[in-house]
Formats: C-alpha cells, structure tokens, sequence
C-alpha cells in the first residue's frame, strides 16, 4: 500500500505545481479537483494489480451498492486526496488514504503526506506503527496523559459550537488546553506520534476520511470511538457517514469521566 500511496502523492504533487487544479463541485457541494481523480485511478489500478482478489472502495468511487459491499469481509477504503479544501488553498495538510479494512474493522492503514515526503502506517495485526521521514523509519506510539495539561487537536475548518461545548468541559477537567488547528487525516496521525492526546470530531466525516489513520492510532496504542465510546466499524449500513467520534491517545485514562459530561446533539 505504501508504494501505491507514494505513486498516487506523486500525482498529486504534478497537479499541486499547476495554476488551474481544475476545480469542479461535486453532488454534496464538496470540491473535486484533477489531483483527487489522477489519484484514484493510480490507486485503484495499483491495488488491483497488486491484489486483485479485494475490492477497492473510494471517495471517488460510484455505483457500489450496499447489497454488495455488505457481503465484503475485506475491502480496501480509499480517500484519495484527503483534504480537497486544503490543496486548494495550498497550506499542504493535505494526504494519500489507504486502508484495508477486515470484518469491519480497519485492520492496516497508511497515510501519505505528499509535500513532506512523510508516511504513517499501522499494522494492527503486528501491533507495529511507523512514521517514515527523510528515509528514516522509526516506530510511533500515543503517549501517557499529563491530567496537567492536555493537548487537543481539531479541525481547521469544522468546528462549531459543539467543539467549543466539548473545549468548554475539557477546560473544567483540565488545568491546561493548548489548542491545534489541522486538515484532513494529520489531526489523527499527531495523536499516534504522541503530539496530541484528543481529537474530538463532531461535525460529519465519511468512512474513508478516517479508517486509514484509525489503523494507524490504534497500532499505536490509541482508540477512535463513537460519542458513547464505542468503537468505531466500518461497512455496517447504507451510507457511508461516520457517527461523530472521539480519537484518544490514552486508553487507560478515564475519558467517560471526563467526556460523558459534554452534550453532544443528534447528527
């Protein structure tokens, strides 16, 4: 999956160099440029070279029913360009999703970053995580929770009043809050590098924003759960819309505590 992942970031990065990115609207109001369709087609036909017995699903995949994925044991899930917006507006938080997904479960994943040349992977088989920078590889694990000072991690573009509900609990149960805006999956990967401890997300995301970097947190050692901190599947209905969740760093630290205090409302 890495070297797929690499191949489609390369795709990416020739289009990232172009002044016109070919910016289309998609049926959800969502922008869709060349780099995210150069992607999908180099991921898709990678994966299906490499295994072609395992179906591909991706962002920009069409006309897969539920009726058919629903019989799927293992799957690939794939955002191919995680963080449109943020191409766009070139900040580079922007990355590569590759998941394989196994009985609803995001068994492996790898995150590419493309302008930085860096690639997170988790294997929750092995238990292993990695993080790959300027050709070194190193394992990467969550870190303990200092009850001093917590470090919350959240959306550079979705936040809301739910967020600030859930910061303002956060503030009543912590002596300190330091506060990271980010795009796209990277939010997700800081917390399995040990950068952050919380990244809560109550605004919609879809099932492949998440599953790769969810396979990565949790071979680190961390969880992604839903709000009543369940964790969270894959593939198990219609749409492809994930519950509003939690990603915690710390798994021994008691958040029910702490985040069954905020009022979450209905999606």
């Amino acid at each position: 999956m890495c070297a797929v992942a690499r191949d489609a970031g390369a795709a990416i990065l020739q289009v990232y160099g172009d002044e016109d990115f070919g910016v289309q609207t998609k049926s959800d109001d969502s922008p869709l440029t060349r780099a995210d369709l150069a992607a999908h087609n180099i991921i898709v036909e990678g994966l299906q070279k490499r295994a072609p017995g395992i179906p591909v699903l991706s962002e920009e995949s069409d006309g897969i029913s539920f009726a058919e994925r629903s019989s799927w044991d293992q799957y690939f899930l794939v955002d191919p360009l995680d963080g449109t917006k943020e191409f766009i507006n070139r900040n580079g938080e922007f990355t590569v999703n590759i998941a394989l997904i196994e009985k609803r479960v995001p068994m492996r994943g790898v995150v590419f970053v493309p302008v930085k040349d860096v690639m997170y992977t988790g294997d929750q088989h092995e238990g292993i995580a990695t993080v790959t920078r300027e050709g070194e590889t190193g394992s990467i694990q969550v870190r303990k929770l200092d009850r001093a000072s917590l470090t919350v991690v959240a959306s550079r573009r979705h936040g809301g009043e739910a967020l600030e509900a859930c910061l303002s609990v956060l503030r009543e149960n912590f002596s300190s809050i330091d506060t990271t805006n980010m795009g796209s999956s990277l939010k997700l990967c800081l917390i399995a590098e040990g950068e952050a401890d919380l990244y809560p997300r109550l605004a919609p995301t879809s099932e492949w924003d998440t599953a790769a970097a969810q396979a990565v947190v949790e071979a680190a050692g961390g969880k992604v759960v839903d709000v009543d901190l369940k964790d969270l599947r894959y593939n198990t209905k219609d749409n492809i819309l994930n519950p509003f969740f939690y990603v915690i760093g710390d798994t021994e630290f008691d958040w029910n505590g702490v985040l069954s205090q905020v009022v979450v409302l209905p999606e």
